[in-house]
């Protein structure tokens, strides 16, 4: 499917930047599905500094300060580089780092975004080329999906690791609704995927229905509504702040930059409003898989759940043998949800268990 080219500078802008001596880039930002010009996107920082692979079909990232969280960290800079490139409509957000013979793909959850993979990374590297992706229409990738069903965001991440090139035996790490995106890359694409190593979600569809899932946790209900966006518009630090204690045992489970990396991406309109369209399709993805079901998966799965709610733990790990009978799972003692960030050393060690480095 042909793709829109990136918007070139504009002369009126450039000659405003030798008055002002200064570099003053155009791009297009999508805010809230209309078009507005930003002169404050530059382009990736690491391109020349990093020992990472090249990006591919690279463009000029159309959202502001995608690389906050990173710019003065010289040794993730080294190792890893932010890349761009646009699926359908979409500019999809990626960082990348190694050059292994194994490509490991991490799909993140909500309300997070790439970033909370960003602490076990680099201990992920030997062996292996590893790439975190921002969902697409989430964190610093820019454009909204034509749907935000998981089959729907599944051929985003389908055709940017084919961009790639990366067609086979592809290693899928996902936590929350990347779970709910990575199995129905593996069940859509069956030959693009080696496994499915999750952290912490329930998949929907045979024996566990959304519905079921809504008086376990208020976001499920709440992040359904059309008011739900006017209410986070300006607040989205203070709800992120309370929200993430919710699901742990841990009074601040996410270091405080990390909130302030997920405030950044999460207040970007467009960001916030496809955050919420997960779970507004949810019930569609009830359907969706049910479909996918009927086909097994055979490829290993596993699943790390969190015991802060005892019955999750019997629901999440049954609906990954909904999805692949021979699933293996177990609940992680004191953990809460956001397991990447609680227990880094067990996530990483499980990891390496279930993708060993050939």
């Amino acid at each position: 499917m042909d793709e829109p080219a990136m918007p070139q500078k504009s002369s009126r802008l450039r000659r405003l930047g030798v008055i002002v001596g200064a570099a003053v880039l155009t791009a297009v930002t999508l805010v809230g599905g209309t078009l507005s010009v930003s002169a404050n996107t530059r382009a990736p920082v690491s391109d020349t500094a990093s020992s990472a692979p090249a990006c591919v079909a690279p463009e000029r990232p159309l959202s502001r300060d995608y690389d906050a969280a990173t710019r003065r960290d010289a040794a993730f800079n080294r190792t890893f580089r932010h890349c761009f490139t646009t699926i359908n409509g979409v500019q999809m957000h990626y960082v990348i780092g190694g050059h292994g013979p194994n490509p490991m793909v991490l799909l993140h959850g909500w309300p997070e975004s790439w970033y909370a993979y960003h602490g076990i990374m680099p201990k992920l590297l030997p062996g292996r080329t590893v790439i975190a992706i921002d969902q697409p229409g989430l964190g610093d990738s820019t454009g909204t999906p034509r749907s935000m069903t998981t089959n729907a965001v599944a051929e985003y991440i389908h055709l940017l690791l084919n961009r790639l090139g990366l067609q086979r035996n592809v290693q899928l790490v996902s936590h929350d609704i990347g779970v709910g995106v990575a199995y129905a890359v593996a069940a859509q694409y069956r030959q693009q995927v080696a496994g499915l190593f999750n952290l912490d979600f329930a998949l929907v569809g045979k024996s566990l229905k959304f519905n079921d899932l809504v008086p376990l946790a208020f976001h499920f209900s709440f992040n359904q509504q059309k008011f739900s966006e006017g209410l986070l518009t300006g607040r989205v630090g203070y709800f992120l702040k309370n929200f993430y204690p919710l699901v742990s045992k841990l009074p601040q489970p996410i270091p405080a930059r990390s909130v302030a990396e997920y405030t950044r991406v999460y207040s970007r309109p467009q960001v916030l409003h496809n955050g919420m369209d997960f779970y507004r399709d949810w019930p569609t993805v009830d359907k969706d898989n049910a479909v996918l079901m009927q086909k097994p998966l055979t490829i290993p799965v596993r699943l790390l759940s969190m015991d802060v709610i005892p019955e999750w733990v019997t629901l999440s790990q049954q609906s990954m043998k909904d999805a692949a009978p021979a699933a293996t799972g177990t609940a992680v003692p004191g953990a809460g949800h956001w397991l990447t960030e609680e227990r880094p050393e067990l996530v990483v060690s499980e990891i390496n268990k279930f993708y060993p480095v050939s």
